[in-house]
């Protein structure tokens, strides 16, 4: 199973700028590829290239930082038919393992121990259609969901899709604002407005270091 390849943009270790592990020492392993083309994509260059390593490899490497806290992203991680191989791989060497995925592919082959980090593309990504909704009945609270908001309007959408899915319910839903076109303080006024029962999230490895790639 460790023999298994899978093609790696880059592993690095970091703070976790987003979800509930915000601030958390963490090892990054960025898969390359993604099928999506969002608007703010803001990792578009982990579309292509990367390099080919064993499982094996990548765990020798992640070792090295001695985390506790893993992150499997990309791109779009679970375009890799390798990647659930991985992250069993990681959770049997005793991290605590998250993974952050586009929501368009299948989650239900990923580890329960891992924690899936699934966006909802809203219209502003550009990728609305792109949703695949199969993903929410498989849902625990072990999980986590993602509106990336770009205005006003994927605002009132996202706001929606909470009450039509019955998000809340299911795992902890979060709110970030497009980094570079809505004002962190704009959506927290909108979220409070409407009493919303989401977590409003900024990035916060782009407070600490801007538009720096591997941090």
């Amino acid at each position: 199973m460790y023999d298994a390849t899978l093609r790696i943009t880059e592993i690095f270790y970091s703070v976790q700028g987003e979800t509930s592990r915000v601030g958390l020492p963490t090892v990054f392993v960025r898969l390359t590829g993604c099928p999506l083309r969002c608007g703010y994509c803001d990792t578009a260059y982990a579309f292509h290239g990367g390099e080919s390593q064993t499982i094996t490899a990548i765990l020798e490497q992640v070792a090295t930082y001695q985390p506790r806290y893993i992150t499997v992203t990309g791109g779009e991680p679970l375009a890799q038919k390798n990647t659930p191989l991985l992250l069993t791989a990681l959770c049997d060497a005793g991290y605590d393992v998250s993974i952050e995925t586009s929501g368009a592919l299948d989650i239900s082959s990923v580890d329960r121990r891992v924690s899936r980090i699934v966006d909802i593309k809203t219209p502003g990504s550009g990728e609305v259609e792109k949703n695949r909704w199969e993903n929410l009945p498989l849902l625990t609270p072990h999980d986590e969901l993602k509106f990336v908001i770009t205005d006003a309007a994927d605002y009132a959408w996202a706001r929606d899709c909470l009450t039509q899915y019955g998000l809340a319910a299911r795992c902890p839903v979060l709110f970030s604002p497009m980094h570079t076109d809505l004002p962190a303080a704009q959506l927290a006024d909108w979220v409070l407005q409407d009493r919303l029962p989401v977590r409003v999230q900024v990035q916060l490895h782009k407070i600490l270091w801007g538009e720096v790639t591997g941090r």
